[in-house]
């Protein structure tokens, strides 16, 4: 069955769902899209997602701050 023009490529829903579930950060996601970073966000606005910003867990937050640490010295 052929898709209609409605539907988004597949790399774009990939891209999509791979964002949301917070497998791939925005960059990459939008990346992944062959769109720029304002073109994924406004895809993802459009699909009723937002934004999210910085580390997503405990775990990427220590990493980030081990970073940061790091970058000291």
């Amino acid at each position: 069955m052929a898709s209609s023009s409605s539907e988004p490529p597949d790399e774009l829903a990939t891209a999509v769902g791979r964002y949301v579930l917070g497998d791939i950060s925005l960059g990459r996601a939008a990346k992944a899209a062959g769109l720029s970073r304002w073109e994924f966000e406004e895809v993802l606005e459009d699909a009723g997602f937002t934004s999210i910003y910085g580390p997503r867990t405990d775990d990427q937050l220590r990493q980030e701050i081990d970073v940061a640490l790091d970058l000291d010295e």
